[in-house]
């Protein structure tokens, strides 16, 4: 409406002046509602080709939009298993601190595994300590079987020499008699020495080896029930939090409730601007907007940062050929706003909705002499048009209360 306005102005107004004084044609008589279009045809058509130069090259220079949002981040609060809720410590919209328990999950299954296990760690403690009498009645065991197989053998050498000086003394009965019992003696030595390695054995490898397996499957019931206690990460407000004793809790699906953080979308806004003005959009431009949630302000903000990819492109690989024609919508380039005085922001909740403008500047490459003469002076000009889109914003500013509360 201002750019059709002004080219009125410069166009239809002198066409009609000329015609009025120049040619003496006066309005409802040789101009009337059924000429005019014949009359003044010079005008309308300069004015509807500059009203349509004027906008395009302000919307593109200085680009608006009316998708400009305070985005913030949520956290899920999940716990790591699914189970039944034993306690809730907190209600829901009550804030909480970094490290304050939510809730916690029934662990009767969970401590029933840690007592069996710390069962079988004392059990695998007392084995060791009656394993110290096993060595020593093995050692015993041992030491009887030494000395019989030493008497045995004793025993076979003695008969063998008295044989050897005289033969009819000793019968090869005897001998083998003692050559049988040397023989047992021995074997029953060897069975004590594999009984006592073996209880040496099962001291120093088999029952620790059960205690630290036992230890384990302590420490992992012990961490299954620490993990019962939902705890907040971080400071924020619990919100969407109806969780009661003896509901199902599954961290797939069904959540306990969203975290809003307190710090998360502060002082950051995000705007989508449409594909035209790619070109244009710059991190250090300038931006106003104005949000519902604070109406009649306009607050200034300057771009931080231009997203590169725009989502409208993005995929994810399945069983079916991406066709771009099912693409719905073009996709807008997503601009990240800081603002230029933070207490501006105080009393907008993250997740206001907001319009805004941007507008171009190049006054820093003509100061640097980057731009000059006509170039810089079209430069100025174009710059200057930003005040039409400046003027819009502040009357949507005013007239939003009124659009809200009035016509809504």
């Amino acid at each position: 409406m201002l750019e059709l306005i002004f080219s009125a102005l410069i166009t239809i107004v002198p066409d009609y002046l000329y015609r009025r004084y120049g040619q003496g044609k006066r309005w409802g008589q040789e101009i009337t509602l059924f000429n005019i279009w014949y009359e003044l045809r010079w005008g309308l058509t300069a004015c509807a080709i500059l009203a349509v130069t004027l906008i395009t090259v302000i919307f593109y220079f200085h680009p608006s939009t009316r998708n400009v949002t305070a985005a913030f981040r949520t956290i899920t609060i999940l716990s790591d298993r699914g189970g039944r809720v034993a306690e809730v410590y907190v209600t829901n919209n009550e804030p909480v601190t970094a490290g304050q328990a939510i809730f916690r999950l029934d662990t009767t299954r969970q401590e029933a595994a840690a007592e069996t296990a710390r069962r079988q760690i004392e059990e695998v403690d007392a084995a060791l300590g009656v394993m110290v009498a096993d060595i020593a009645a093995a050692q015993a065991q041992l030491d009887t079987a030494e000395a019989d197989f030493r008497q045995a053998t004793d025993d076979l050498e003695r008969r063998q020499s008295l044989a050897e000086r005289n033969n009819a003394t000793v019968s090869e009965q005897e001998l083998e008699r003692l050559q049988t019992a040397v023989s047992r003696a021995e074997g029953q030595r060897a069975a004590a020495i594999a009984a006592l390695d073996g209880i040496k054995l099962r001291q120093s490898t088999l029952l620790p080896a059960q205690r630290d397996s036992a230890r384990a499957v302590l420490a992992e019931a012990e961490a299954e029930i620490d993990k019962s206690t939902v705890f907040a990460e971080v400071d924020g407000t619990v919100t969407q939090f109806l969780l009661k004793p003896g509901d199902i809790v599954n961290p797939i699906l069904r959540p306990a409730g969203i975290l809003v953080p307190d710090v998360t979308g502060q002082g950051r806004f995000v705007a989508a601007f449409g594909q035209i003005s790619v070109s244009v959009l710059k991190p250090g431009m300038l931006v106003e907007i104005t949000c519902a949630a604070k109406p009649l302000k306009i607050i200034p903000m300057v771009v931080d940062e231009v997203q590169d990819a725009i989502a409208a492109g993005q995929f994810r690989p399945g069983d079916a050929l991406l066709d771009l024609q099912d693409r719905a919508r073009p996709g807008s380039v997503t601009a990240f706003l800081a603002p230029i005085f933070p207490a501006h922001l105080d009393h907008i909740p993250p997740g206001s909705a907001c319009v805004g403008v941007a507008y171009t500047s190049r006054a820093q490459e003509m100061e640097a002499g980057e731009i000059t003469g006509f170039s810089a002076f079209v430069a100025r000009i174009v710059d200057g048009m930003g005040i039409a889109n400046a003027i819009v914003l502040r009357a949507q500013a005013i007239l939003l209360p009124v659009k809200a509360l009035v016509f809504n």
